[in-house]
Order: structure tokens, then C-alpha cells, then sequence
């Protein structure tokens, strides 16, 4: 059976690779292992496979604090960073060529984004991770997700999360909320259920990308993403 997409960018959430981490761990390593594993058979699928991470385990905007906004920001695109260094690492070792690319400059650790040498990693059978979001203050990873998406041309963006679908409501606060299977963008903003910042869904929207949300809790749903089963809620025009 062949894979229903053939370029998939897959956004992680930084609370995602943190799932059942103990002590003072801002990673499972167990689960990350897995996850890369899952990544490794979508590229012997044939599948090729760029990927934004999040930053929620390590830094999540402002916290509360009384930090600058855009200096929060900054803090946010770091840990992105460092999430993005921990995927490369664990794909390495599991024998599968990574690249993280930056949007920030950090010559040191990373490749600086360029659009054509995204694609020509894509092309060459390799995981590209983009980190630091846009680049810019103000945009979430979400936003991130759909652009470089967009920019790639891939197929579809999997956007991985702690839920394992779009509800009619938040489903922690009312009992009655209901899994969608699938759904119009314009009543994602309409109905503010937040499967995107509004910035992202709005992007998605205009620019006619398809966007598949699905639960991590099982990492075999990677799998299950690129081969087309049904699964969690599409989001599209």
C-alpha cells in the first residue's frame, strides 16, 4: 500500500516530546526514541519529511513573568533550538540523516534557512527540522509550521498534539464535547476552538493547506497519517 502524501511537514509540540518525562527531565527519552523511530519509517515509506518543533517543555512565552514580550520570544526560538538539536541527535542515531535549519543564525549548531536547500535535503532523503519559528517576535510555531509547510510544498501538515482530535469544545471542560472528523477553517476561527493560533488558521486558510490534527499518544499514528487512515480531524478550505 502506498502512502497517500509524499511530503509531509509533521509539528511536534514542545509538551508533546515531554509526556511523562520524570524528575526534573524536559524530554521522555523513551517517547523521543519512539517518535524518531516513526520518523525513520515514513522515509523508508518513501515519504519525505520536514518537521517544526515547539518549545512548550523548556519555554512558553511571557510565563508569567515580567519579561519583555519580544525578549520572551527570543527565549521561546532558543528552546526551539535545543528541541530541534535533541530530534537531529536521535534520528542520527537511529541512522537517519537530519538537518536542522534555523531562522536565526547559530552557524554553530545549525544550517540558516534557505528555502531551496530545505527542498534539496528533502529530495536527498533527509529530515529537516526548522527551528526558531519565523524568526520573528509575535508568530508561534504554529505559524511556523504552515509557512515553511507552504514554502516546501508539502502535502498536508500533521500537527501532533496531546489531543487526539478537534472537539466541539475543549473536552477537559465540557463533558458533551464531541471529535470532529473533520472541518471547515472558517469555523475554526469562527468557533475560536483553537486548533491553531488564528494567525496559522487564517495562513491555512488563504493558502488552501490542508491540515491533519491527530493524538501522539500513540507515535504508530505518524504512520497512520501518511498512509491516509482515518484518523483524528482534517482541517482544510
Amino acid at each position: 500500500m502506498e502512502p497517500k502524501y509524499k511530503r509531509v511537514l509533521i509539528k511536534l509540540s514542545g509538551e508533546a516530546l515531554a509526556q511523562g518525562a520524570t524528575g526534573h527531565n524536559i524530554y521522555n527519552f523513551e517517547l523521543l526514541q519512539v517518535i524518531c523511530s516513526k520518523i525513520r519509517d515514513c522515509l523508508a515509506l518513501g515519504v519525505q519529511v520536514a518537521v517544526v518543533v515547539g518549545a512548550g517543555n523548556i519555554w512558553r512565552g511571557k510565563q508569567g513573568t515580567d519579561f519583555q514580550r519580544v525578549r520572551a520570544d527570543h527565549m521561546g526560538m532558543l528552546a526551539t533550538a535545543i528541541n530541534a538539536l535533541a530530534l537531529q541527535d536521535t534520528l542520527e542515531h537511529q541512522g537517519v540523516d537530519a538537518r536542522v535549519l534555523s531562522a536565526i543564525e547559530m552557524e554553530t549548531f545549525t544550517e540558516t534557512y534557505i528555502r531551496d536547500k530545505a527542498v534539496s535535503h528533502l529530495e536527498h532523503g533527509r529530515v529537516v527540522i526548522f527551528a526558531c519559528g519565523i524568526g520573528s517576535p509575535y508568530f508561534s510555531t504554529d505559524t511556523a509550521a504552515v509557512l515553511r509547510a507552504k514554502e516546501i510544498d508539502a502535502d498536508i501538515v500533521l500537527l501532533a498534539k496531546n489531543i487526539d482530535a478537534v472537539y466541539t469544545a475543549d473536552p477537559k471542560k465540557d463533558p458533551n464535547a464531541k471529535p470532529l472528523d473533520n472541518i471547515r477553517y472558517i469555523d475554526v476561527l469562527a468557533q475560536n476552538l483553537g486548533v491553531m493560533d488564528s494567525t496559522a488558521t487564517s495562513f491555512s486558510m488563504e493558502n488552501k493547506l490542508p491540515v491533519l490534527v491527530f493524538g501522539l499518544n500513540d507515535p504508530q499514528n505518524i504512520i497512520r497519517a501518511v498512509m491516509g487512515e482515518k484518523l483524528g480531524t482534517i482541517v482544510e478550505a
